[in-house]
């Protein structure tokens, strides 16, 4: 177990060291965030083994195709006689259509043969073709299967598309629950300073005789309130740090950030460029290539497939073959009169079973239809509605920050006042708690803006 544990630690202490390495600075951009997550998630990469298997679905269609050499030898000796020995073998070549070309060599002895196996004592040879002259001639299953891999890679991709797009989503809301918190415990910091320096400040004046024994037991309140807000404030941060390294991989190694380590603090400036959530003049362009329109695209097309498939059983099946006959020796030398031909003929008398499956087919193509129309107005509005949400919060994320500054200058009158012997304790910390809530409200903010291009990211689904 000792060497095991030894290995884990290297890998995982390599792991960091390369992480950290990386890293020039002690802040973690939210570009670069999203870069790690794409590049080293498992889930990501998971979602690229989509294309793989589509690929590996598609060798397996093709497979219907290839070549095949077949052989069937039967011998049977008893008592010094030869009862018979047969010898089948054949080359057969599937085309694309039902037409299958076929080269074959019988090779037949015994006293007591079937007559229809006795031939010649070389051997005889035959070359030829069966084509179904109606049902499975331009389509059949393997053809069907074949076109249907070939629209599973298509499949596939957006299914990739939107794997890769939860990952990222998640991702970035924990990168935004991270700054969020950050910026609650950067602020209760700074306020628990005040706090701490104020109360040192009325001790003093208590001290000399200006102030009331009375405000210092009011100062200790505050600065008790603000530690008591700075411990919670700690916990969630960590809590959220903790989550933020659910999403960070190097080289399949989990990487948990450092303590020391921060996020962007102006994000709220530039989301929209890393997330190309800004001003949308082409959504008619977007909507056409969502990952979930294509995805419903390519099941119609695999319906369709599906449907003409159907409807060719509705054919009788007939199945022609001819082959010419010779013995090998005498191959060059053509005889009309040396062939092997034969037909063979099968039709339902009422087709019910055939167009039962082709209605079922049709309805499920109808009904796929309805839902590619409905998907295209839901993610139309959608956009819509997020785009006039985002404006809504840039809009009151500006009105919040013109109010904080408010709040500031109350506070700093108010101090100065109070350095006067005009005011009170009381009356400069109810200004300082007014700020210290507006600055809460502008973090919400801010962070419901992050989100909001985030669910506008995960709308538009565009590659990022």
């Amino acid at each position: 177990m000792r060497p095991i544990f030894l290995l884990f630690v290297f890998l995982f202490t390599t792991a960091y060291q390369v992480f950290a390495q990386e890293f020039n600075q002690d802040i973690l951009s939210f570009r670069e965030y999203l870069g790690y997550v794409k590049k080293y998630h498992p889930l990501v990469s998971r979602a690229n083994l989509e294309i793989d298997k589509a690929q590996a679905g598609l060798m397996q269609a093709r497979g219907a195709f290839d070549p095949k050499i077949e052989l069937d030898f039967d011998n049977k000796q008893f008592r010094g006689t030869q009862y018979y020995s047969v010898l089948n073998s054949s080359f057969k070549i599937p085309t694309w259509y039902g037409i299958e070309v076929k080269a074959a060599f019988d090779d037949n002895a015994g006293i007591y043969l079937n007559p229809q196996n006795i031939g010649p004592n070389q051997g005889i040879t035959a070359v030829g073709l069966s084509v179904p002259v109606a049902q499975g001639l331009f389509i059949n299953q393997r053809i069907a299967d074949l076109k249907n891999a070939k629209l599973q890679i298509q499949l596939s991709e957006s299914q990739r598309r939107l794997l890769s797009l939860e990952v990222l989503y998640k991702a970035s809301i924990a990168y935004f629950s991270w700054l969020k918190h950050f910026n609650e415990v950067e602020m209760y910091r700074e306020y628990l300073f005040y706090s701490q320096d104020r109360f040192k400040g009325v001790l003093k004046l208590i001290q000399q005789g200006d102030k009331p024994a009375i405000d210092s037991v009011e100062t200790g309140i505050a600065v008790k309130n603000r530690e008591l807000s700075l411990e919670n404030a700690i916990l969630k941060l960590n809590k959220s740090r903790l989550d933020l390294a659910n999403y960070l991989w190097i080289n399949d190694v989990p990487v948990e950030p450092a303590e020391n380590l921060k996020p962007e603090r102006n994000l709220s400036t530039n989301i929209e460029e890393i997330l190309n959530t800004g001003d949308l003049f082409d959504t008619q362009n977007i909507i056409s290539s969502h990952p979930k329109l294509k995805m419903i695209e390519t099941k119609i097309g695999m319906l369709d497939v599906e449907r003409k498939l159907k409807a060719n059983y509705l054919l009788p099946k007939i199945d022609l073959g001819y082959y010419y006959l010779s013995e090998p020796l005498m191959f060059n030398s053509f005889r009309n009169d040396d062939y092997k031909v034969g037909i063979n003929f099968s039709f339902p008398i009422f087709l019910r079973g055939e167009r039962g499956a082709l209605n079922m087919t049709k309805l499920k193509l109808k009904e796929t239809n309805f839902e590619l129309q409905q998907e295209r107005l839901e993610i139309r509005n959608k956009i819509g509605a997020q785009q006039v949400e985002k404006s809504s919060f840039r809009k009151q994320f500006g009105q919040i920050n013109n109010l904080v500054n408010d709040y500031k200058k109350m506070l700093e009158a108010e101090e100065r006042l109070f350095s006067f012997g005009e005011s009170s304790i009381f009356i400069l910390n109810s200004r300082e708690n007014n700020l210290i809530s507006a600055k809460i409200q502008q973090i919400d903010m801010e962070n419901s803006f992050l989100v909001s291009n985030a669910d506008l990211f995960r709308i538009l689904a565009t590659e990022n």
